[in-house]
């Protein structure tokens, strides 16, 4: 049967916005797949320093990406749908989830760098006062310390001498001066000796802010370089959307 009114011809006709459409799902799709992947990966590899992070910024950015590329695969089917069916409902909705998808990938892209910016001095104001206070206490952050100073080949926040002061320091009956974790060679009972041979005397910080900078910076780009690519798809959804609609 064939369509009443007005249809655009072109590059603004329908089987061409189909198939630029269609093209942009395999791609959205693909992404979506990609950044679940990147987001829970990295959540997987930061899970042992969370208990280290006192701002929220990079769980809400890693939340915010992981939703965007579900709703980036949710979107990607019902576009699919939404092209075979050429039905306008469909597609609007699959444009408001273009939509949300920007904005969610758009603001975990800018909290990312803002955050990476921040974080160096966040850590130096934070680390040294998580150790001194919550080590021995709180067992997750003990694992959390343990495993960032074996990993880093560190000793306390800013330097060793965080631990002088620490209630895991004064806790200790033995004539300990450091957790056994700062030391270069990890066995019991090391911690004895703060000799420059035997433990780090470098703070974590340094290593830790770059660890997380890294996964900000990739998250941010993450976020920042989808968001372009929603702009893509909501063109075209649009611009299908009123062609069906004047074709009516």
């Amino acid at each position: 049967m064939p369509r009443r009114g007005s249809t655009s011809t072109g590059c603004c006709s329908i089987p061409v916005l189909k198939f630029g459409l269609a093209v942009y799902n395999i791609l959205l799709l693909a992404c979506g797949i990609g950044v679940v992947a990147v987001t829970l990966w990295s959540l997987v590899t930061k899970y042992d320093q969370a208990p280290l992070l006192t701002s929220h910024a990079y769980p809400a950015a890693v939340g915010m990406l992981l939703t965007a590329g579900l709703l980036s695969v949710t979107a990607g089917v019902l576009g699919c749908l939404a092209l075979a069916r050429e039905d306008r409902c469909t597609l609007l909705l699959y444009i408001f989830l273009l939509i949300l998808v920007l904005v969610l990938e758009a603001v975990a892209g800018v909290v990312s760098y803002v955050y990476q910016d921040q974080l160096p001095h966040l850590l130096t104001d934070s680390l040294p006062a998580t150790i001194s206070e919550r080590y021995s206490l709180d067992e997750s952050v003990t694992f959390a310390v343990d495993s960032m100073q074996i990993k880093f080949r560190c000793c306390g926040g800013v330097s060793y001498m965080d631990w002088a002061e620490s209630k895991w320091k004064q806790s200790v009956t033995a004539d300990v001066r450091v957790p056994d974790s700062c030391c270069k060679t990890v066995t019991e009972a090391c911690g004895m000796r703060d000799h420059p041979s035997n433990i780090w005397y470098t703070g974590c910080v340094h290593g830790l802010s770059k660890f997380l900078g890294e996964h900000l910076q990739l998250l941010g780009a993450l976020g920042c370089c989808l968001s372009l690519l929603q702009v893509l798809g909501l063109t075209l959804a649009s611009c299908l959307y009123v062609v069906l609609s004047r074709a009516i």
